[in-house]
């Protein structure tokens, strides 16, 4: 096996163990494997930065299915191509399968106790305080401007008080992303034409700061 190999090979072990790591040890699953996942993912092995993480995620959030798994694979794809993927995938969902079947077996001996039922209780807590956590992380690495504000603020209102599907808000959300960069694209061309414009223009600049540059003979 040649050095090209070897160096391709330890790249797809580090990243199926990484994620076999984070996928036993992030209890509640989904988005309370996101702060877990971007400890590993920026902070320990520096894959990617903040701001790119937050944009893996928004995708994987998306898309169907779990956004744990989602991740785990555009990581992986984004590292190391289809084998990345399939490394990563193998290594987040092999231990959950394993620990779901236990977990299985277990609660079917204990899911009448009384004790069991308050453990699972305090377990919901947890799991809601993870996902404030991972919701505050992707909030800072956003833009902060005021579109977006209203965005957030209109896709709140709308998953709290009315009966649009979150698939759909997710398309009106992709769609009014779009329009948006389009039309701010457009107005960034037309001032950056209209600069060009005024620049060409005898003594401009000289106009602009109020004083007018006369040629040496005059």
């Amino acid at each position: 096996m040649n050095k090209m190999a070897e160096q391709k090979m330890a790249t797809l072990w580090r990243i199926g163990w990484s994620f076999c790591k984070i996928s036993p040890l992030s209890f509640g699953g989904g988005y309370a494997m996101i702060p877990m996942i971007e400890k590993e993912i920026v902070d320990r092995r520096r894959w990617m930065d903040a701001e790119e993480l937050s944009d893996v995620l928004s995708i994987a959030g998306s898309a169907p299915g779990g956004i744990a798994v989602n991740a785990a694979a555009l990581t992986g794809f984004r590292l190391a191509g289809i084998q990345g993927l399939l490394a990563a995938v193998l290594g987040i969902a092999l231990p959950n399968f394993v620990v779901i079947l236990l977990l299985a077996l277990g609660y079917a001996l204990v899911s009448d106790g009384t004790k069991a039922m308050a453990a699972l209780a305090g377990i919901h807590s947890a799991v809601v305080a993870f996902i404030a956590v991972a919701g505050f992380r992707m909030w800072k690495s956003t833009r902060h401007d005021t579109v977006t504000s209203l965005l957030i603020i209109g896709a709140l209102a709308a998953l709290l008080f009315s009966p649009i599907h979150p698939a759909l808000l997710l398309l009106v959300g992709t769609l009014t992303g779009l329009l948006l960069f389009k039309w701010k694209e457009k107005l960034s061309g037309r001032a950056s034409a209209g600069e060009t414009k005024h620049n060409n223009v005898p003594g401009a600049d000289a106009a602009a700061g109020g004083q007018f540059i006369w040629g040496d003979g005059i």
